[in-house]
């Protein structure tokens, strides 16, 4: 087998949210949509992939002294091109694995010396894996899952850590994929948690939810992601709110997760604040009930420190502590695991074959008696391409619930052109609906989404977008 890349294209799509979401040092209210199109020799026959991503302000790169259209985006775009610019230079190569692999460790290579943060350096070679890996189930007429499940991305596990080395993907994944997955609701930090809380000015009629209890009326939701802002006082306020609002609202059992968004300088910071919450009743109570983990409370520049390890050991009553922005490169989870982290998450923007070479991680240390994490979290993935490829890795991997927030902060579908919202309503009928809106949205019954149609897919996706209807983007 022979894999090599041809020709790389960049197609761009403006989008705006129906609500502000607002995340660490940020309220997100429009992006760039990237498309990016890769035409793969695969066998000697030519074969053409797709893969997609807004490019989202201060997450790839959280500093507040910079500006997101002059200096955050470009320098998203050098990394972006850097990484298609290698990927069409590279000979042909044996394996999809060796042709990622060269690609990431170039990439890599690349970034640092320019003293790049790895999470960013590693988006310009996610975009291009995900485009190549659809090219290539395309021309092997499989699915994502398939392709693991016969080995066929022959991916080599030991060469990425050593403790791996007698493994294959067939013996990570599952028999099938997920045929559903339950949605874990993302609360932003300025979300309206009842209907109370929405001024006649900032009520919108476009037929979904827009305060948390309808959401979960709507929806049904039974799992969520609650952001901390790092303020103790509004914290603690805003997390009774949501406890007393779950407690009247959920059907049945809830769970959640918070995600501290680097917004604590140290462990020890951390560990004081969370003292603090616990010493609210209705707080303490809301946590034993239904907290799953923490997520990233401390930022990225020191989460990973040597320090870490003696201040996690100090804390033995701390909550399941897991990576996120900090997990930038390979190196990332294993030296998290050491230190008395509890796991990391999972994006495609972070890496597909990574997120599998974290799933054979986890697998190898629960044999070994240590009880790991690997969460799915979203960066606002909407269709008609990140969403459905995020779905088809997070089934594939056996990820029973995933952060979704594209589907809240942006109108469905609608964001797309007309004929483009037609093609996705037809290729994925259950995974997307209109019955109460003029447009397709996420179809969440019972707080789950139905993988049918990603599952049945190449990668997620059954035909290819119409590229004409978006803007070409030379960069």
């Amino acid at each position: 087998m022979t894999i090599q890349v041809r020709q790389v294209s960049f197609y761009r799509h403006p989008m705006k949210t129906r609500i502000p979401f607002r995340y660490g040092i940020v309220s997100l209210t429009d992006l760039p949509h990237l498309f990016v199109s890769v035409d793969v020799e695969v066998d000697g026959k030519l074969s053409r992939g797709i893969s997609a991503d807004g490019l989202a302000p201060k997450w790839f790169t959280k500093d507040p002294g910079t500006d997101f259209e002059t200096e955050d985006l470009p320098q998203m775009l050098s990394v972006i091109r850097h990484a298609a610019d290698t990927a069409t230079g590279m000979p042909a190569t044996r394996t999809l694995f060796s042709w990622w692999h060269s690609l990431y460790g170039e990439q890599m290579r690349w970034g640092e010396a320019r003293r790049l943060p790895s999470l960013l350096t590693s988006l310009g070679v996610s975009l291009i894996e995900r485009a190549v890996i659809d090219a290539f189930c395309r021309a092997k007429n499989i699915t994502f899952f398939q392709a693991l499940k016969n080995d066929l991305f022959r991916i080599d596990f030991g060469s990425l850590r050593s403790e791996l080395r007698d493994v294959h993907s067939d013996q990570v994944v599952n028999a099938s994929p997920l045929p559903a997955v339950a949605v874990r609701h993302t609360i932003g930090m300025s979300d309206p948690l009842s209907e109370a809380d929405i001024c006649d000015s900032d009520r919108i009629d476009d037929g979904l939810p827009q305060s948390l209890a309808e959401s979960i009326r709507r929806y049904g939701l039974k799992y969520f992601k609650i952001k901390l802002s790092g303020n103790l006082e509004s914290d603690v306020a805003r997390l009774r709110r949501i406890h007393s609002i779950l407690q009247s609202t959920v059907t049945g059992r809830y769970s959640f997760t918070l995600d501290g968004n680097e917004n604590y300088p140290s462990l020890s910071e951390f560990q004081n604040q969370w003292r603090h919450l616990l010493s609210d009743p209705s707080v303490e109570s809301f946590i034993a009930e239904g907290l799953l983990f923490v997520e990233q409370p401390v930022h990225r520049d020191t989460a990973l420190n040597e320090s870490a390890i003696e201040e996690l050991q100090r804390w033995s009553d701390r909550p399941p502590l897991i990576i996120d922005e900090s997990d930038g490169d390979l190196s990332a989870f294993p030296q998290a695991l050491r230190l008395g982290y509890a796991g990391t998450s999972h994006k495609n923007c972070k890496g597909v074959i990574k997120g599998v070479a974290q799933l054979a991680t986890l697998q190898h240390r629960a044999s070994l008696g240590q009880r790991c994490i690997l969460s799915a979290e979203d960066l606002g993935n909407v269709g008609p391409v990140a969403l459905p490829q995020d779905l088809a890795v997070v089934a594939a991997l056996g990820i029973s619930h995933v952060e979704r927030n594209g589907h809240h902060y942006f109108a469905g579908l609608r964001i797309l052109p007309e004929r483009e919202q037609h093609r996705v309503q037809r290729d994925l009928p259950h995974l997307y609906t209109s019955r109460d809106t003029e447009f397709p949205t996420l179809a969440i019954r019972k707080g789950t989404v139905n993988l049918h149609d990603i599952n049945q897919a190449p990668f997620g996706i059954s035909s290819l977008p119409d590229l004409d209807s978006y803007e070409r983007w030379d960069f």
